[in-house]
């Protein structure tokens, strides 16, 4: 089985998968967590150029180009070999962040997107995406408390520097995909407390593995 966290800066995905990684691991799932960008080793030079919020002059083309090239090594080295030795994949982060970021927020071509996207991943998508929404200003007060919070180690603020109306335009372009796949996404409300939201992914991500039975 494969799962999927999305959501806007600072809403806590990837508390909520490690948080949900030893809930599987007790009911006998093998699995892993993984994230992107930087799920390899080449996957992690990648991130350090698309995080620096020093690279103000990036191009839009070169930073879908960059997280397509990430998540072609991602799932060459670590997606597909997971799923085909039948471990639970749970990634910080996949696809669709991309259709949102570069395509809504960016203003990116999703018709283009769509079909590097099809190049990619060869038809794989996430059997459950779970959205953790929340309102604009939570997030992004969260997503600064934890950078600032990181002392001595080089930020990862680039997106949290953008202006209010990119992350409001991300926001909702999750809830429009959401809307337009309501068989594989599932939104959460993630403006309360993680152990709340915790209980709400379980309840989810526990039914969906009941109900699923995919052969990779």
């Amino acid at each position: 089985m494969f799962i999927s966290f999305e959501g806007i800066e600072g809403s806590g995905k990837t508390t909520q998968i490690k948080l949900l990684i030893p809930v599987l691991q007790a009911k006998g799932y093998e699995c892993i967590a993984t994230r992107e960008p930087g799920a390899t080793r080449i996957g992690e030079k990648i991130r350090s150029i698309l995080l620096d919020s020093s690279h103000t002059t990036m191009l839009p083309l070169t930073e879908l180009l960059l997280y397509e090239a990430d998540r072609a090594q991602h799932m060459h080295e670590v997606i597909k070999p997971a799923l085909a030795a039948n471990k639970v994949v749970v990634s910080d982060r996949f696809f669709d962040a991309t259709t949102v970021y570069q395509g809504y927020a960016r203003g990116f071509d999703l018709q283009l997107i769509q079909q590097i996207h099809n190049i990619v991943l060869g038809g794989l998508k996430p059997d459950l995406t779970l959205i953790l929404d929340l309102p604009v200003h939570v997030g992004l007060e969260r997503a600064w408390q934890r950078i600032n919070s990181r002392s001595g180690e080089l930020p990862e603020d680039r997106f949290e520097k953008e202006a209010t109306a990119f992350h409001e335009k991300v926001r909702q372009g999750y809830l429009t995909l959401a809307g337009g796949e309501p068989k594989r996404f599932r939104v959460i409300d993630a403006s309360t407390d993680p152990q709340t939201v915790h209980r709400d992914v379980v309840d989810i991500v526990q039914l969906c593995l009941v109900t699923t039975t995919n052969i990779y």
